[in-house]
């Protein structure tokens, strides 16, 4: 079957290879008295170019030679990817591209299983959750594995498909919400800046880093981190199919991947391959064939991202300064 389909991909390809260089030479070399000759060969190769590329995605499109989706999340999770507000900040994936891939991936006939490749120390609570949504509603088998790192938000996505494999030296874990702030009120003070307040709602400024946060304030945040905590637990908890207590008792450690296993956070340990192996025993085949999805992004998209960076790399200074001072909420 798979030789048959190797042949039928070939003979698209050479079929649109035959027909868009005749197109090219008639265009380009046997007609024009123009400039036109001179280019004549270029252009009629650059035509058959584009009809390999073409040929090559109509071939694939009738004859895919992959049943198995991958989608990664590496770095922060976070909504745009950015990652943070330095150059210097690790790369991330934004989740909304995540979503799209996983979705894309479950209206593929040809996919009838997800792999979630995870490598990712968290980040951002909701953007964690809807990849956990998008991840829970693909019609088929979902295994998540990692390699290096699985924690936090990472945990809070594995939770949403039906195993989770990981490596011995991996780490997993970190079952935990943090929030943060910078106190800035004794540096603002020392340079001769003052807080004036304008707003409307008793907690609209609680966390603004150039004043002290009152008693009622530190409550008001805690209650927040609290409520997400055990969002989080919950989560764990149904996905996973552990208790509760056993999850708090967790207090948000980190695990190596053997002793994650041993405790149950984990399905099983092993390599890429044998992981493979063990997703064509589950789909009752001798082999199954990856393909890994990436995000289909527009070109301006594209251009407006290596901007973006550019921008951040230009401001850095400034944003090390002014940027990012706010209470930050993430897993």
């Amino acid at each position: 079957m798979s030789s048959l389909r190797t042949v039928a991909q070939l003979a698209i390809v050479v079929v649109f290879v035959v027909v868009f260089a005749v197109v090219g030479v008639s265009l380009f070399v046997l007609y024009p008295e123009t400039i036109a000759d001179v280019l004549g060969v270029v252009l009629a190769l650059a035509v058959v170019f584009f009809g390999v590329r073409i040929g090559s995605s109509v071939s694939r499109s009738l004859f895919p030679g992959y049943d198995v989706a991958e989608v990664a999340v590496e770095g922060p999770i976070t909504r745009d990817g950015s990652g943070g507000p330095l150059p210097s900040s690790p790369r991330s994936t934004p989740a909304d591209d995540i979503v799209e891939q996983i979705e894309r991936a479950d209206a593929d006939d040809n996919v009838d299983a997800l792999l979630m490749k995870l490598n990712t120390p968290g980040g951002e609570v909701v953007p964690s959750d809807d990849i956990r949504l998008a991840a829970e509603r693909f019609d088929g088998l979902t295994v998540a594995y990692t390699t290096d790192v699985c924690a936090s938000g990472g945990y809070w996505i594995a939770s949403g498909c039906d195993e989770l494999w990981a490596r011995e030296g991996s780490i997993v874990g970190s079952i935990g919400v943090i929030g943060s702030r910078v106190n800035a009120s004794a540096l603002a003070e020392k340079v001769g800046l003052s807080y004036e307040r304008f707003a409307a709602g008793e907690y609209k400024d609680a966390g603004t880093p150039l004043k002290e946060l009152e008693e009622d304030e530190r409550e008001y945040l805690q209650g927040l981190i609290d409520d997400y905590y055990e969002t989080f637990v919950d989560r764990v908890s149904d996905g996973r199919d552990l208790e509760t207590e056993f999850v708090r008792d967790t207090e948000a450690r980190i695990y190596l991947g053997e002793e994650a296993h041993d405790l149950g956070l984990v399905d099983e340990l092993g390599t890429r391959r044998e992981l493979e192996e063990a997703v064509a025993d589950r789909l009752e085949r001798d082999a199954v064939s990856v393909e890994e999805f990436e995000p289909e992004r527009p070109l301006m998209a594209r251009l407006g991202g290596g901007a973006q960076q550019v921008a951040y790399a230009f401001g850095a200074g400034v944003a090390s300064i002014v940027g990012d001072r706010e209470f930050r909420l993430r897993t």
